[in-house]
């Protein structure tokens, strides 16, 4: 496959898992915005900004983190690179390059959700609930994923397309951990109280993982049992080490088609033989914060080896 093709795969499926993603992020701070502390009803807003590394480009913006602001920032502006509607557009626009690469259906859902989104674009805002637009998003992506595992060839095409959505996932995944854990606990005596309780099950809700997570665990929710279900437990689609073996296992179909093993498979062994070796234990002994943020590094080197091994030309 040609390198050009597969970045536009693996930008496709990157891209709209971004989008989903933010559109979680949305209804993390919707939802726990409006929850009542001991100073009153507190904005978390900010915080979703400083987490997702989007902060300083909303300030030169926008400047105050009002919650509209935000919600347009993250959602519909096409300055910010991540938000939903660049993510959108600039998935269907990779798709259009590769159209040969894709079936009709893959094509028809990407093409459905830029459409909509248009018509989404061309509405008042005060016609818009927040809550609707991540629900549509999140349905969107759902769709053009579908269309992917139940049409297309297990071919390349279909690897890189999957080295897209886990590399980007296991990356999300630690984000939304570190957004609730590190920046919305208002202060350390909060850990283990009602208020931590109910914004980790707000967590789960946001990532469409409560009823997943009930069914695993049961009983009381709790940070420990949240780490071991969304970085260590390979029975939750979005944990940590489902992410890094689906990249491991991509990888290794691709080595094996084409005869070699790659610094970028290399990476990824290395990085589940870490995750492997890891106990819930010994993330809260690091600190889950510093954890997740040494895993978000991890995930950027891999992303870099990726491409210099496919994407730029010349397979390393």
């Amino acid at each position: 496959m040609l390198s050009r093709t597969a970045d536009n795969l693996y930008w496709i499926a990157r891209y709209m898992e971004r989008a989903d993603t933010v559109a979680r992020l949305l209804e993390v701070g919707s939802r726990i915005s409006l929850i009542p502390s001991a100073h009153g009803y507190r904005s978390e807003w900010d915080s979703l900004l400083q987490a997702t590394g989007m902060a300083e480009a909303f300030a030169r913006k926008y400047g105050d983190p009002v919650q509209r602001n935000i919600e347009s920032f993250l959602f519909f502006d096409r300055d910010n690179p991540s938000s939903v509607a660049s993510c959108i557009t600039s998935a269907r626009e990779n798709g259009r390059i590769v159209r040969t690469a894709l079936t009709t259906q893959v094509w028809d859902a990407l093409n459905t959700a830029f459409q909509e989104l248009k018509a989404l674009e061309r509405r008042p805002r005060s016609e818009l609930e927040l809550s609707r637009l991540t629900e549509w998003v999140m349905r969107h992506a759902a769709m053009v994923r579908g269309a992917i595992d139940a049409t297309l060839l297990r071919n390349d095409g279909y690897n890189f397309l999957n080295i897209g959505y886990y590399l980007e996932r296991g990356d999300n995944t630690a984000r939304l951990m570190d957004v609730k854990y590190y920046v919305l606990l208002p202060r350390v005596d909060f850990v283990g109280s009602g208020l931590d309780n109910y914004q980790w099950t707000t967590l789960l809700r946001a990532m469409g993982a409560q009823r997943a997570f009930h069914w695993a665990y049961g009983g009381e929710v709790t940070a420990a049992k949240i780490a071991d279900f969304l970085i260590l437990n390979p029975q939750s689609p979005r944990s940590l080490t489902t992410c890094v073996a689906g990249l491991s296992n991509h990888l290794g179909r691709l080595a094996k088609s084409y005869g070699r093993e790659t610094e970028a498979l290399g990476h990824a062994r290395a990085v589940m033989a870490g995750i492997e070796a890891t106990s819930v234990e010994d993330i809260f002994d690091e600190g889950l914060h510093e954890y997740l943020t040494r895993f978000i590094a991890e995930v950027a080197a891999l992303a870099q080896a990726i491409h210099a091994t496919y994407l730029n030309g010349e397979m390393r």
